[in-house]
């Protein structure tokens, strides 16, 4: 008898090692199924991101377009050559303004990109949300205590 309870500790210990083992497996697979799908996520956010980014120069560049074009037009209706002297210096001082601009944008969203920060760019503010939902919370809670 002695034998068979020997035996038997033996075969359960192997038969939990080998459970062990297979658990062991299984989670590393999740990890990495995991660490793909946030790496696909990363990936994808960023893309959107640039994307973003993109059209913001886009409309940034619409007006400053727009601006100039007005300027331009309110000093040829002053009865000043738009492209001499202080006109050319006043369009060209709006493109530079704009284009400063664009490169501080630009420097910011390379920044906080490259930071693993991205989620500083999204317009939402993480906090702001958070913040909003406290009082909806709190109510519930009172409620349930009540």
């Amino acid at each position: 008898m002695a034998a068979l309870s020997s035996l038997a500790t033996l075969a359960s210990t192997g038969v939990g090692l080998y459970a062990q083992s297979r658990t062991a497996q299984q989670q590393a697979a999740t990890q990495r199924a995991q660490a793909e799908i946030n790496r696909q996520q990363d990936t994808a956010r960023q893309q959107q991101l640039t994307l973003q980014q993109q059209a913001e120069a886009r409309a940034r560049g619409e007006q400053v377009a727009r601006t100039v074009a007005s300027a331009r037009a309110r000093l040829a209706g002053g009865g000043l050559q738009v492209n001499d002297g202080s006109a050319a210096s006043v369009t060209q001082g709006l493109r530079a303004d704009a284009a400063a601009g664009q490169a501080d944008s630009d420097a910011i969203f390379r920044a906080r990109l490259s930071s693993g920060r991205a989620w500083l760019l999204n317009p939402d503010a993480t906090l702001t949300s958070v913040l909003r939902a406290l009082p909806s919370f709190g109510n519930a809670v009172r409620n349930l205590l009540d």
